[in-house]
């Protein structure tokens, strides 16, 4: 028997939105990174983009346990001397609701070009509209 290899142009890609509210920040990330990878198929090829589509709605309504809202650091550096910035989980919230999970999903992607072309199929909206809705997304519950 011979091992079917499924290339980018050949792979049947669909469309999944998910709703984050109330969700741990982790479980979604790690369902996202999942599903962009296309490791819920079994033409999986880790080596390939065959992954499927996904929108993530409500991304600013995640759920943190304990006091990792208020104790929870994000870092970042201007490059300058001195120019290590932090935040805490809530100040980055406020100020951009979607990135503590998008930081999260690209962390558990794989680095290199294939991981920076993966993250480009994850849509993020802090709300929940979204303009994918031509696409036809199934909704995925977590």
């Amino acid at each position: 028997m011979k091992t079917v290899f499924v290339t980018p142009d050949d792979a049947q890609r669909s469309w999944y939105v998910i709703d984050a509210e109330g969700k741990p920040l982790g479980r979604v990330a790690a369902k996202v990174a999942s599903m962009v990878r296309g490791k819920n198929k079994p033409t999986y090829e880790p080596s390939q983009e065959t992954g499927d589509f996904v929108v993530v709605i409500n991304a600013d309504k995640v759920a943190v346990s304990g006091r990792k809202r208020q104790n929870k650091m994000y870092y970042h550096h201007t490059g300058f001397p001195g120019g290590l910035k932090d935040y805490t989980f809530k100040q980055l919230i406020d100020r951009h609701p979607t990135e503590p999970l998008e930081r999260a999903v690209y962390g558990m992607l794989p680095k290199g070009p294939l991981g920076r072309k993966l993250y480009k199929n994850v849509k993020f909206y802090a709300g929940s509209n979204h303009p994918h809705a031509a696409q036809q997304p199934t909704a995925i519950e977590l």
